[in-house]
């Protein structure tokens, strides 16, 4: 992957392991003013088709972001993405920051990451995942995807509730980070958080680890954004608890786990498309994490 692009994006799951579970609900698509706002360089995000889509550029000036208006405390979230075709070296782009990422802003912050990592011409991206929670991260789970993602629009999403975190591609999981306090891993459940996108030049890490650095004569490098779907609790940064907890359909008992078929999908995915997964990495983790055997990760 010779690339520095990143998306990051956010998705949450369930707990319960014997729940009955469904397919998330069909996403609302609506324009990108009704729940986001620009952030910085205003100039590089362009509007089309009365805001329903938008494009990120990325120059060697700058690049570019946006946030949600409001601040959530569960839900589930989603956008349509085209990602940066061709030679993307060098690049970040961030979709979901809550610490897609959805992010709390604080020393001990929560954040659900999903991170596309830019590539070289003919190289496939690599799509990271990552889960902080109490201000602790390194959780990395790297992917190719199986399909590529400058040719069409595909749908990145994030389901969150009490039991679980479920990051999906087109809906089929691709990760599960489930609620295990009883066995003292930390879960995001009271940092209400903002959904945050940006692309930006990260050639300093995000492709070969900073070997491959961005090549300015592409630029402008361009990601395009549709279906900005947020159906969340909706709370102040200050809310410890949700003031719908049970009553929203991402909260009820058949999303508490996967079933059958999407273990199976999210086998298939980690059997052909993993190439990175912090639970079998010996070095930096001689003794396992406790949630990787509970979370299906090895």
């Amino acid at each position: 992957m010779a690339s520095s692009l990143l998306i990051s994006c956010l998705v949450l799951v369930s707990l319960a392991s014997s729940a009955l579970c469904a397919a998330p609900r069909r996403p609302v698509d609506v324009p990108f003013g009704r729940n986001y706002i620009p952030t910085w360089a205003f100039d590089h995000i362009k509007y089309f088709n009365g805001g329903s889509e938008v494009q990120l550029h990325l120059d060697k000036y700058t690049g570019t972001g946006f946030q949600s208006k409001g601040s959530y405390l569960f839900g589930h979230f989603s956008m349509n993405i085209k990602m940066v075709p061709g030679d993307s070296a060098g690049t970040l782009l961030i979709c979901y920051d809550w610490n897609m990422q959805l992010s709390s802003q604080n020393a001990e912050h929560d954040e659900i990451d999903f991170e596309f990592l830019g590539n070289r011409t003919g190289q496939p991206y690599i799509l990271q995942t990552n889960v902080f929670t109490g201000g602790k991260g390194d959780r990395e789970q790297r992917i190719y995807l199986w399909f590529d993602p400058t040719k069409a629009y595909h749908r990145y999403s994030v389901l969150w509730n009490m039991y679980q975190i479920v990051f999906l591609v087109d809906n089929i999981p691709i990760r599960v980070f489930k609620n295990l306090k009883e066995l003292g891993v930390k879960f995001p459940f009271d940092q209400p958080m903002k959904v945050y996108n940006s692309l930006w030049n990260a050639d300093d890490w995000a492709t070969r680890g900073g070997l491959e650095k961005t090549d300015w004569s592409k630029a402008p490098f361009v990601a395009e954004y549709k279906g900005f779907h947020v159906d969340g609790c909706e709370a102040s940064v200050n809310s410890r608890f949700c003031a719908t907890q049970g009553k929203r359909w991402w909260d009820q008992t058949e999303f508490r786990d996967l079933d059958s078929f999407q273990w199976r999908r999210l086998k298939w995915v980690r059997r052909k498309f993993t190439i990175y997964n912090y639970c079998t990495d010996r070095t930096r983790y001689p003794q396992l994490p406790p949630e990787c055997r509970r979370n299906r990760d090895i």
